[in-house]
């Protein structure tokens, strides 16, 4: 027999209103949520550096010696047996960080927003001070993983932005010609679709459907994949788009045809065409002109550089890599992320 003490008043008595109200509640409940585990995260960032730059301080003040960190992860961890990050590898990040940010402001900053295992990546994987603020900020923006963080390092994501041969600029207003050249890269890291350098555009195509999503991963924040083989008809003759994509903040089409070949000038009159026609066929008023990407086994700048001079359609020209060494990981005195990870038991 049922309680009607305990059960919920029916959804068709709440008073007007009450349904908004909840919703509203919710996205209150959420936000406050979410600005909690960030402010939690920017203390326990905040704390680490603290810490890092007191082993700094004192082992350059009185001599102390790497042993002094073995001996305070286990007064901390005896002192907080509940708190996990005080071993050895982590006061040795914690030590790290603090020389790679010497100033405090730095839980100001766009590290001191991220988990530490994502700045755990940044301390491993980059030297350079610039660049690991400059994919801390990136990470931040698009709400990166962990591992989407660290496989854009590797493949070297930032320094190949905005490096396609486009004529963007001569073809689209700014400033969206701007983001649209910065929304292509060169070259493009394909290595991940397991095909070797003699395959040819269809097993190309194909390895990349089957992979959309890393291969969206590489085209960067804003594609949305629209379709393969995408059909057109034109004059009564059928044609078909080898890929076809949306971007988001662009607002346009974007046609991606692939050459297992060399670029060749000629490929730019093709690739016009199918501009043309999902211009007038596809896209709506509100969307801005359709932009092509000829992804070719290699190209000669230069080349690429006088056939778009002459095409009135914005098309850009890159290369793409498909087996491909990673670069290495640089050297580095410290543990390894995998240790740190078990350690902290993080996930995200």
């Amino acid at each position: 027999m049922s309680n009607q003490a305990d059960t919920p008043a029916s959804l068709t008595a709440v008073p007007a209103g009450y349904a908004g109200w909840l919703t509203e509640l919710k996205t209150r409940i959420h936000n406050a949520q979410q600005r909690a585990s960030l402010a939690v995260n920017r203390e326990l960032v905040g704390l680490y550096w603290q810490i890092g730059r007191d082993i700094l301080e004192r082992q350059a003040a009185q001599g102390w010696g790497a042993k002094v960190i073995d001996r305070l992860a286990h007064d901390l961890r005896t002192a907080f047996p509940e708190m996990k990050g005080f071993s050895r590898a982590n006061l040795m990040y914690m030590r790290a960080f603090a020389e790679a940010w010497p100033e405090e402001a730095i839980v100001q900053q766009a590290v001191g927003q991220l988990p530490w295992g994502h700045n755990l990546v940044l301390l491993a994987k980059l030297k350079d001070p610039a660049h690991r603020l400059a994919y801390a900020e990136r990470a931040i923006l698009h709400g990166w993983s962990r591992n989407t963080l660290n496989i854009h390092i590797e493949t070297r994501l930032l320094e190949r932005e905005g490096k396609a041969v486009t004529n963007f600029d001569e073809r689209l207003p700014a400033p969206h010609s701007d983001l649209a050249r910065e929304s292509l890269k060169d070259p493009y890291r394909l290595d991940f679709l397991g095909v070797g350098q003699e395959a040819d555009e269809r097993a190309i195509e194909s390895a990349i459907v089957q992979h959309i999503t890393r291969f969206l991963l590489e085209l960067g924040a804003g594609f949305a994949y629209v379709g393969r083989q995408v059909h057109i008809e034109v004059g009564g003759d059928d044609f078909f788009i080898d890929l076809l994509f949306y971007h988001l903040k662009l607002r346009c089409y974007v046609v991606v045809e692939l050459k297992a070949g060399a670029f060749k000038p000629e490929h730019t009159g093709q690739l016009g065409f199918y501009l043309a026609a999902v211009d007038s066929q596809m896209k709506a008023e509100q969307d801005n002109p359709t932009i092509g990407l000829l992804l070719c086994k290699s190209q000669n700048r230069v080349v690429a550089e006088y056939a778009l001079r002459d095409s009135n359609k914005p098309i850009g020209v890159a290369e793409y890599q498909l087996i491909a060494a990673l670069p290495k990981e640089l050297q580095t005195s410290l543990p390894s992320i995998e240790q740190i990870e078990k350690e902290l038991g993080e996930n995200g």
